[in-house]
């Protein structure tokens, strides 16, 4: 949700602290805050207080130990791990401590060993950090002021929520307005509140430019005066905000349209949750990714902003969220925090040398819709796995009940493993007999569910309504996932089906096998060994640039002996071949049987795990491609009985969604087709997802970033 932006804002919030470890009498008096490219409270470059100056620790000899008084100190249970080299950017003025020895069980980082306080050799480039529990100490002594000559010494917010007070505010998911517990929209009504209730404000100002990627990074000021149990003459802080894209009003929803339709700049791709991914930027009509270099939390908080998100929580490098194929776009983003758009931020327009192992990502802070708590996996043998149960109005009240799993599949399951915050879906199933659930949850409360796959919610996919149609029933036909926090994700080389496409006139009897394979049209006659077929062939390059191996959903038990081609079947179809006319209707295709996945190659520093002889593992490795070439069997499309013309060749993997993939929309690839009877040209190839909406349009058959109903 997009926050407000002010150039400087006085909040009276919660959940703020301050710190002071209590120490002997005689050790120096030191103040530890977090500090630098920050994602939540309690992690950051450690920074230390001492003489009226802050300054930064180096990361010489520096251990958990240390990480774990430094947590302490600051009123954490304890440290769960330590960062060298200024992960946390770089800190400025004096280095107090380096060479520190802590055993673990000092009150205060001054007890610890060291050079002495501002005796060390060390740059800024040397900075330690640490990331602390999330878990505070019971019972610590939070105080509540600090001495006016260290401004907001060990002050900072942790974190921040919206309270609705308005009854239409109340109503709605999520909450767009209310007290920051942070603008008035309508300052009489939360005036009036506010002198009726008793309310606490915590006694310090907060002051903001309006680029911070958190609250917590804002400069605070002094204490403010203390007046019985207010430190605030005027009122709570409120603030009203304008729900992002994401959240916009639908008719599933019924909130009122907040955005005309209109084609973005940057999209997140290849995340498992609403508000992570991979980002890709539109330039020159052409979908690219941005590279890591210099990638920070203020270039990616202008990201997540952009897409109505709020703030960043982390900015991801290393192509973390899986590979993008195209172009690099942009390299070295360095965003203000003022900016409407990260391509409005200052890059080096010079991408050589970049890769998309290099490709940068966001985690987006995304406000609580409350999805979670309508739906729970039940009776599996880990949180991640279960029978689906809803929870749905029944006769006027609320209860539990189960979803039928006619046509249940993949894209379902999908949603329902981000709904939970579970990840990507690995497997759907239409049993469940083996995960009773709970009892009283058996009766069916949801049917006919169909999902895109890019939904919020279950409940925002097409389904019956009151009117429930489960022929087989609930119980053991309820529907079922499990849940995982990768997948795979199918991209095929466009540009070498380019290359490679030609035409074959080809014998009858040397395609028996083809034919019984039914790689061939209907006119095909087998018992005409001399005549010909002619084929439309061309060469695959499937790559798996998602974060888990690709696999068949069939175990080796379930596979398929194929006598005439000496081969087995792992999965029944893994992608079509078709040939469209510009209207979209299909006039040829063809099929290709996965029966045999394996790497064929893979980039540099990655071995090949799968390898189809002798009866072998099949599947595609992260990193590694599956090569069909154009000379082996049913690498084509029978285009014999096809009419000299201007044509669309469409490919799409995994077309039954037979595998969880993490993107199912680049799995369709087109390209523009010309046969004139003789030869065959195709070019303008491209996979789905990766040009604009303007361009894709010209473009006929299944749209690319829609996945359609089975």
């Amino acid at each position: 949700m997009a926050p407000i932006s002010l150039p400087r804002l006085l909040v009276c919030a919660w959940a703020l602290c301050l710190v002071v470890a209590e120490v002997p009498a005689d050790t120096p008096q030191i103040q530890l805050r977090l500090a630098g490219n920050k994602r939540k409270h309690n992690e950051g470059r450690v920074e230390l207080y001492y003489n009226g100056e802050w300054g930064t620790v180096c990361d010489d000899d520096f251990s958990i130990y240390a990480a774990h008084v430094v947590c302490r100190q600051l009123g954490y249970l304890e440290a769960r791990s330590w960062s060298p080299s200024s992960k946390y950017g770089r800190g400025e003025g004096r280095i107090w401590l380096d060479n520190v020895h802590c055993s673990g069980h000092e009150a205060s980082l001054a007890l610890c060993p060291h050079n002495g306080l501002g005796v060390s050799d060390c740059k800024h480039t040397e900075d330690v950090g640490v990331v602390c529990s999330e878990k505070r100490i019971p019972g610590f002594n939070f105080l509540s002021s600090v001495s006016n000559n260290v401004e907001s010494a060990n002050v900072q917010v942790e974190d921040v929520r919206m309270r609705a007070i308005l009854g239409v505010q109340k109503r709605r998911v999520p909450v767009t307005e209310g007290y920051v517990e942070r603008e008035e929209a309508q300052p009489r009504a939360y005036k009036v509140y506010a002198r009726r209730r008793k309310i606490s404000y915590w006694g310090h100002s907060v002051n903001c430019t309006g680029n911070e990627a958190h609250l917590s990074v804002c400069r605070l000021g002094p204490p403010l005066t203390l007046k019985g149990n207010s430190t605030c003459t005027g009122t709570p802080v409120v603030a009203s905000c304008v729900p992002g894209r994401a959240f916009a009003p639908t008719p599933m929803t019924g909130f009122r349209k907040a955005y005309r339709p209109e084609q973005p700049l940057v999209r997140l791709k290849g995340g498992a949750l609403v508000g992570e991914g991979r980002v890709e930027v539109l330039k020159s009509g052409e979908w690219g990714t941005v590279c890591d270099d210099n990638w920070g939390i203020q270039s990616a908080t202008v990201v997540c902003r952009e897409l109505g998100f709020g703030t960043a929580k982390e900015a991801l490098t290393g192509g973390r969220l899986g590979q993008g194929m195209g172009p690099v776009h942009m390299n070295e983003v360095e965003c203000s925090g003022f900016e409407k758009s990260v391509t409005e931020c200052f890059f080096n327009r010079d991408s050589l040398g970049c890769s998309h192992e290099e490709d940068a990502g966001v985690r987006c802070n995304v406000p609580a819709m409350g999805f979670h708590q309508r739906l729970r996996l039940g009776g599996g043998r880990n949180p991640s796995e279960g029978r689906v149960e809803v929870l749905a109005e029944k006769n006027g009240t609320l209860v539990w009940g189960t979803v039928c799993s006619d046509s249940w599949g993949t894209t379902e399951a999908m949603v329902v493993c981000r709904q939970l915050g579970l990840g990507y879906a690995s497997h759907a199933f239409q049993e469940t007999w083996y995960w009773p659930g709970d009892v009283t949850a058996d009766d069916v409360v949801m049917s006919g569910v169909r999902c895109s796959g890019t939904e919020m919610s279950l409940s925002h996919c097409l389904h019956h309504g009151q009117h429930l149609h489960c022929p087989r029933g609930g119980g053991r036909f309820a529907a079922g996932v499990s849940c995982s926090e990768t997948a795979p994700d199918l991209v095929l080389n466009p540009q070498l089906v380019e290359q490679t496409t030609y035409l074959e006139d080809r014998p009858m009897f040397m395609l028996l096998c083809a034919h019984e394979e039914e790689c061939l049209s209907s006119t095909a006659d087998a018992t005409r060994s001399d005549s010909y077929r002619r084929l439309l062939r061309f060469s695959s390059q499937i790559h798996n640039n998602g974060q888990a191996d690709f696999r068949p959903k069939a175990g080796h038990d379930s596979w398929i002996w194929h006598e005439c081609h000496r081969h087995y079947h792992s999965m029944e179809v893994f992608t079509h071949y078709d040939l469209l006319s510009l209207n979209g209707s299909k006039v040829a295709e063809g099929h290709k049987a996965s029966f045999c996945l394996e790497d064929s190659e893979c980039d540099e520093g990655i071995y090949k795990r799968y390898a189809c002889a002798n009866y072998g593992q099949q599947g595609i490795t992260v990193g590694c491609w599956d090569t069909y070439r154009h000379d082996i069997d049913c690498q084509w499309i029978d285009v014999t009985d096809v009419k000299p013309g201007d044509y669309i060749l469409q490919v799409i993997i995994n077309p039954n969604y037979e595998v969880a993939e993490s993107d199912y929309s680049n799995n369709v690839m087109k390209c523009r087709c010309r046969y004139d009877g003789y030869r065959v040209w195709s070019y303008n190839c491209h996979i789905g997802g990766s040009l604009s909406s303007e361009t894709e349009d010209t473009f006929p058959g299944l749209v690319n970033n829609q996945v359609s109903f089975r």
